[in-house]
């Protein structure tokens, strides 16, 4: 299976903002915990959600799609955080399957 460029992009760009390569971020089921702590930029949960925020914000300035990732456990896995974060990248970008929630217009019905 081909990976996909943004899949790319997001694992090159948090690579970046973390201070660390990507084999150290993605690879052996390495969590959130684990990042923070191999990671010389960050300290605590702070840092880490400032980094979720900066690659997001790049996602935005270079693709025109805004991502916003929910609230994840410390203990939740880098592969986890980037399917989720791919996964908001297609709900937002439109490229998704369409949501099983009712629009406000048929909710108005």
């Amino acid at each position: 299976m081909e990976t996909r460029a943004i899949e790319t992009y997001i694992r090159s760009t948090f690579a970046e903002y973390a201070g660390l390569t990507e084999e150290e971020l993605f690879s052996n089921g390495v969590t959130l915990a684990e990042a923070v702590n191999r990671s010389p930029r960050m300290t605590n949960s702070i840092d880490l959600m400032e980094t979720f925020a900066r690659t997001s914000n790049a996602v935005r300035k270079d693709y025109g799609v805004r991502v916003r990732l929910p609230a994840l456990p410390l203990d939740t896995p880098m592969s986890g955080v980037l399917a989720t974060f791919l996964a908001e990248y297609d709900r937002e970008a439109g490229t998704a399957a369409p949501s099983a929630r009712p629009s406000v217009a048929e909710m108005a019905v």
